[in-house]
């Protein structure tokens, strides 16, 4: 190894240096200022309009088309916004193209250029900053983008970019054996972020179009998404490792402390995985099904991940249940081949009452609610007496549920014990409450006293 400072950086950058591209740069700025005067520059401002019309004209059918298909989504998913960014950057990405084709081109017949360079460039920031605020949500990390694109553009704008490059590549930095410059530690770090960043839309947009498919099942095109996602970011966890220069065989040894890890510590992560792939191949839950878990937990199923299924309940909260608990636990998946239930209400009138009022009156009830099924054979609704109990006659309203009523029990029982009140009011039937009759063996010894309230007032007690 060659000897290095012992500061760890080796600068190539001296005072003679920048004062040179001062001196440059104020050269450059006059030399700008007597281009933006004079005939030459008139020309490249006529290209630079004329590039933008083109531009502008070609872009239209293209931009329209993306325009409708992102309105035509069902949801603003990953491809929606793919589409309305492109929507929005297709005529300065045209632009920017035929000013490239028109800087040399200027060269070549020894004209001036240097407002089409400095246009293109500013052009060519604008749209990669444009790009990073639309797709990036991250703040720091968009903010970070826009800063280093508009860095660029001006360097080059300025001349700077190619004496800044070779500075940074002779400034080294040494830990222990690694010796590499500067500029290859932020090339680096820079290819990395953008495999990660290019690896997890390419995982999303797959995943998202593979869920919007119609001739795949919910389940099979979520399993489908997940695994492409996945498969995805280690692609590009493997570029961004070869590009930092980590030796891909050490992965060996990583492999085995994952295996490690899984035995010890991941069980609950692995036992989760291999539930969700068990759910998804026997298809004993769906997307679209209602269900309830022993936990108590009730509601639709939204999306079936590889850790966790995410749940919605009537109430719209949504819930993420781990996949191992489908495999170990009873599930009530209540539309797994039919939607159609049937429910007991039950009531309770006097004794005394006619029992074929009440029958009467119960079938009104269900007609009444538009949960119950109609027009199926053998599935109308009846009125059961199943119990004499101590104050009342327990009956029951036995009713089929049409398909929708099956994700509303709440509701749907709630309806049922109104409209049942409001037939039993219109009848007159009595709905008792419990009584108690008592019985004494012997009164001997016992005085009783009935006193009335008014008595109590009159003497003053109360």
């Amino acid at each position: 190894m060659e000897d290095t400072d012992p500061s760890l950086l080796n600068s190539g950058l001296d005072s003679t240096a920048f004062q040179t591209w001062w001196a440059d740069v104020q050269s450059w700025v006059a030399a700008l200022a007597d281009d933006v005067v004079s005939y030459a520059s008139l020309w490249q401002f006529l290209a630079i309009i004329g590039a933008g019309l083109l531009g502008f004209l070609i872009s239209r059918v293209p931009a329209t088309r993306l325009t409708k298909a992102a309105q035509a989504r069902e949801r603003a998913d990953l491809i929606f916004r793919v589409e309305v960014s492109a929507a929005r950057i297709i005529w300065p990405v045209l632009t920017a193209i035929f000013l490239l084709i028109l800087t040399p081109a200027f060269a070549e017949f020894s004209l001036e250029n240097e407002i089409l360079r400095v246009a293109s460039s500013l052009l060519n920031a604008w749209i990669i900053v444009r790009l990073i605020t639309f797709s990036i949500r991250d703040a720091f990390l968009s903010n970070a983008l826009t800063l280093l694109a508009w860095s660029i553009a001006a360097l080059y704008i300025l001349r700077l970019l190619q004496p800044v490059t070779e500075s940074l590549d002779s400034t080294f930095i040494e830990l222990g054996d690694w010796r590499f410059s500067i500029l290859r530690l932020l090339t680096s770090v820079f290819v990395a972020t953008v495999a990660l960043w290019i690896g997890g839309i390419a995982g999303d947009a797959a995943q998202a179009q593979l869920r919007g498919s119609k001739k795949l099942a919910p389940s099979i095109a979520g399993l489908l998404g997940q695994a492409l996602k996945i498969l995805f970011l280690l692609i590009a966890m493997l570029i961004a490792l070869q590009v930092i220069g980590v030796n891909l065989t050490a992965l060996t040894i990583l492999s085995g402390t994952l295996g490690i890890g899984i035995g010890f510590g991941m069980q609950a992560v692995f036992s989760n995985f291999i539930s969700g792939l068990i759910i998804l191949a026997e298809k004993s839950v769906k997307v679209g099904d209602f269900i309830e878990l022993q936990s108590g937990v009730t509601g639709l199923v939204r999306e079936i991940n590889i850790r966790s299924t995410l749940i919605t309940t009537n109430d719209n909260v949504d819930i993420l249940v781990p996949n191992e608990e489908f495999i170990k636990a009873q599930v009530i998946n209540w539309t797994h081949r039919e939607a159609r239930r049937r429910l007991r209400i039950p009531f309770g009138v006097a004794y005394g009452t006619d029992k074929e009022i009440v029958r009467t009156a119960g079938l009104e009830a269900a007609e009444s609610v538009n949960w119950t099924l109609t027009g199926t054979a053998g599935r109308e609704p009846q009125v059961w007496l199943t119990k004499f109990g101590d104050s009342s006659l327990d009956f029951e309203l036995v009713v089929w549920l049409a398909e929708p009523a099956v994700r509303r029990p709440a509701r749907v029982i709630a309806d049922y014990n109104w409209a049942l009140h409001t037939a039993l009011e219109k009848y007159g039937i009595e709905i008792p409450f419990p009584q108690r009759d008592l019985h004494l063996k012997s009164a001997t010894g016992l005085n009783v006293t009935v006193e009335t309230r008014q008595a109590k007032l009159d003497s003053g007690e109360d």
